[in-house]
């Protein structure tokens, strides 16, 4: 087992990290750039190291000073929590070139999962059902006609080194299809410097499900059953809970042995997540996300386990603590996330908490790195917080969440909190009928009109 690991990430997921590794009797190093140095991940880690200014690219980015981190303080292994260099191939090769463990896959499995079209090609190999479209990149408006034509419309068009919504463009009809094609080819440019663009058929009511799933590295791997994700905005995630409220019990079970037995195949080890569009009970595969998500708490909730401690163990050579068969589901747990945003456009609100006060009481978590009068600085991501909340079933546990909501305080920054209070009123959220364009179609009539 290590020593001492750093954590090559900041806010809440450096602290739940410092906090797994702590119960685990490993020393924790936290690395921070200079808008970082009063953040508490850098309070609570064992040692602390500043590795550059506020910039991403010239801190938390770059390779050179987290290594450099790693040898000044001795830290055995890196783990990059989600975002950041958590999915970075290059990052993982030149942790091991220098004899440093990477907490989480190889190199070359990111580099596979990483590329969308080689992605959906290693998955359709293992028997992982696909959406239907184009078999790799459309290099032209011509070969994108015919493509459409043949699958039908309407297609969405993505990028292959695409994420977060961008690069994405819809085409309903053939006559869209020219300004869709063009429009995600530049913007996957202007955002990953590379143009190029797949094609799939656009299904029109999906939910957005999705697997976790755990490996060894050594050909054993399970599933830790489904998240459901379907409330989002921009294509970023708002909500997500788990079990699914429309997954049954049968298509559980077969679609996570697939997903298993795909992992086991390649000999992937520890966390990932195997992302589908469910549309009449049939599971397409968008993408596989080769790190811990930021939701992987509802999953905890459900399982009562500890997915960061599985990580370490994992990399460190340590069999899996449990097996397939130890995995029940128990009651049901809710995940939102929480933004320093301004709402109704959801404009970045950096700023001073003035006061900070966490929510408590049966089935409820906070992860969250705030404090009174900690600064929220203006370079990184809006998410602040995230609250999360179990029950013995899931009517319970939304009415646990609306507790919690009630009993959060948050003052001196605007947040996202007022939109769940919103949602908590609305019968299909209450019921789980909805679909990843309902809150879209919902702030259009409620907090955008």
């Amino acid at each position: 087992m290590f020593d001492k690991i750093l954590i090559a990430n900041r806010g809440e997921i450096a602290l739940r990290v410092v906090r797994a590794a702590r119960e685990m009797g490993i020393q924790s190093v936290a690395v921070h750039s200079t808008a970082d140095s009063d953040a508490m991940h850098v309070r609570m880690a064992d040692e602390a190291i500043c590795i550059g200014p506020p910039s991403s690219a010239s801190s938390y980015l770059s390779l050179a000073a987290i290594i450099s981190a790693c040898e000044v303080t001795g830290a055995q292994a890196v783990h990059p929590g989600y975002g950041f260099l958590s999915e970075n191939a290059g990052f993982v090769q030149a942790l091991e070139d220098h004899g440093i463990a990477f907490i989480g896959p190889t190199a070359e499995h990111i580099r596979i999962m990483g590329d969308k079209i080689t992605a959906k090609d290693t998955m359709k190999a293992l028997g992982v059902p696909c959406v239907p479209g184009s078999d790799g990149g459309v290099p032209t408006l011509e070969d994108a006609r015919k493509i459409g034509a043949e699958i039908g419309y309407p297609v969405i068009i993505k990028a292959t080194a695409g994420g977060g919504g961008r690069g994405m463009k819809v085409a309903q009809t053939a006559d869209d299809m020219e300004a869709a094609f063009q429009n995600a080819r530049s913007e996957a440019k202007a955002a990953f410097g590379n143009d190029e663009v797949y094609i799939e058929k656009y299904l029109t009511t999906p939910r957005h499900i999705e697997i976790q799933v755990f490996g060894d590295g050594k050909g054993k791997a399970v599933h830790l059953a489904e998240r459901d994700c379907s409330l989002q905005r921009r294509h970023q995630k708002v909500l997500e809970e788990a079990p699914g409220p429309c997954i049954t019990p049968e298509l559980r079970a077969r679609i996570g042995k697939v997903c298993a037995d795909a992992c086991a195949k390649i000999n992937y080890i520890g966390a990932g997540t195997i992302e589908f569009l469910f549309e009449n009970d049939e599971f397409y595969f968008i993408e596989m996300n080769t790190r811990l998500q930021v939701e992987h708490p509802v999953t905890e909730g459900i399982f009562g386990v500890d997915l960061v401690r599985e990580q370490i163990n994992v990399a460190a050579g340590l069999p899996m603590s449990f097996s397939q068969d130890d995995l029940e589901i128990n009651g049901h747990a809710i995940e939102v996330r929480i933004n320093a945003e301004k709402l109704p456009n959801f404009a970045p609100c950096p700023g001073t908490i003035t006061q900070y006060h966490a929510p408590g009481g049966l089935g409820v978590r906070m992860d969250s790195a705030l404090y009174d009068g900690y600064r929220i600085p203006p370079y990184y991501d809006s998410l602040i917080a995230k609250l999360i909340v179990h029950g013995r079933d899931r009517p319970e546990a939304l009415a646990r969440l609306a507790r919690a909501l009630g009993e959060l305080i948050v003052d001196g920054v605007d947040t996202t909190v007022p939109l769940f209070h919103a949602l908590l009123q609305e019968r299909d959220v209450l019921t789980g009928d909805y679909n990843i364009h309902w809150l879209e179609h919902w702030l259009e009539q409620n907090l955008n009109s």
